[in-house]
């Protein structure tokens, strides 16, 4: 879109919110005429601060309107590109509820159809379809940030509850594609939203992706603390009850607890921390998904295996897969956390040197779950290194991952 006039690309942003130019022009307060005039070119644009009025308007960043957006990669039908990244980053930097402090929205959505929408964009994410799910982000976010400053009354804390949710999906999300900025603030959003909504596993759940984004901006650290932090209060027993949701809240504290550790480098507070997650996996019975957690015995080994890795043992993940993982228990896993499982073997394999392997790894990964690996900066390092490393041309389905990955051969 860079060679478009900016009356043009007006036309494409209004267009894409499928607003007419009559509707456009009420709510910028101008004619008709005048918007058909500035997108034809007739008329300049040339005041800021109609330009940001019509940026607020067009929930757009206003650099989009001024032609700063690069171009689409071309992986994008899978990923992410910078036109959704500032579409993303424009919805979380609206303060609706804020607004509805002073004016309340007169017709929030409906909290049945959010609660349709937040749930299939759940199953979305831990289906590893991460390019639908953020073409689908902005629209929700703005959803659900309107229900947020809607809805009062009893509804209020369920709408506060839909609007974290939606925080918490936008942060991984992110995070995975490496847009950790904006996974801190997403998972920060989620954090003073979960107090409103009053649930403490709520806020549980959103400490945890605010630690990963800390970890994934290199603050590993205070991540691990918050961590513990948080899942001390929340631990089951004493005044605390041992209903799933808790347990799956606590255990997911002590297993991202242990992957800030194992980047710290912290062996033995590793152990612990899995060693924790684990008697809670034994009382919660079975892998299962409260609170989208997908928590359980086998999450645990994944875990086990992913810290092992981050602590440059690929030797020692290659054998808890082979050891300690059922088949037929990871078969059952939503194909986010097998692929996340594979990319993570593949990263182990090619620690002790065995690129077959880790190449066999990826190709798994991208059977199951394409975004998983072809969308994650990591996944590209490790497909370069086992380029790198193989001897002589790679075999053909590897360099055809490759080239849909956007990695040289």
């Amino acid at each position: 879109m860079d060679e478009l006039p900016i009356g043009r690309r007006v036309a494409y942003w209004r267009g894409r919110r499928k607003l007419s130019q009559q509707v456009f022009a009420d709510r910028l307060g101008k004619s008709k005429s005048w918007v058909d005039k500035v997108e034809r070119g007739v008329r300049r644009l040339d005041k800021f601060s109609v330009l940001y009025e019509i940026a607020y308007i067009l929930e757009v960043d206003v650099q989009l309107l001024l032609g700063k957006d690069p171009e689409r990669r071309a992986d994008a039908l899978n990923c992410i590109d910078q036109v959704e990244v500032q579409e993303i980053r424009a919805a979380l930097e609206r303060y609706d509820s804020m607004s509805a402090y002073f004016d309340a929205a007169p017709y929030p959505p409906p909290l049945v159809d959010m609660r349709k929408a937040v749930n299939h964009a759940w199953l979305t994410y831990q289906y590893g379809r991460y390019g639908m799910l953020t073409r689908a982000l902005p629209k929700l976010l703005r959803d659900a940030q309107a229900a947020d400053a809607g809805h009062d009354g009893d509804h209020s804390r369920e709408a506060a509850h839909l609007l974290g949710q939606v925080y918490q999906i936008a942060s991984s999300v992110l995070r995975k594609l490496g847009e950790c900025d904006l996974a801190w603030l997403a998972a920060d959003r989620s954090m003073a939203v979960a107090q409103r909504a009053d649930d403490p596993l709520l806020a549980g759940i959103a400490t945890t992706r605010v630690c990963n984004a800390m970890v994934a901006m290199g603050r590993p650290r205070p991540a691990l603390e918050l961590n513990l932090t948080i899942a001390n209060r929340l631990a089951p027993g004493g005044g605390n009850d041992t209903d799933p949701g808790r347990l799956s809240v606590y255990g997911l504290l002590l297993l991202q607890g242990a992957m800030a550790a194992a980047r710290l480098g912290d062996s033995a507070t590793v152990d612990d921390l899995i060693n924790g997650a684990h008697e809670a996996a034994l009382l919660l019975g079975s892998d299962q998904n409260h609170y989208w957690t997908s928590f359980g015995p086998t999450n645990v080994e994944l875990h086990r295996a992913a810290a092992a890795v981050e602590l440059g043992d690929g030797g020692r993940a290659v054998e808890v897969h082979q050891q300690r993982i059922a088949e037929p228990a990871f078969n059952t896993l939503l194909p986010e956390r097998r692929a996340h499982h594979l990319l993570d073997l593949a990263r182990g394999f090619a620690q002790i040197g065995d690129v077959a392997n880790a190449g066999e790894m990826l190709l798994r990964g991208d059977r199951l779950a394409p975004s998983e690996i072809r969308c994650r900066p990591i996944a590209h390092e490790v497909m370069s290194d086992v380029l790198r490393r193989t001897r002589g041309a790679p075999p053909s389905l590897i360099a055809e991952l490759a080239e849909h990955m956007g990695v040289g051969v």
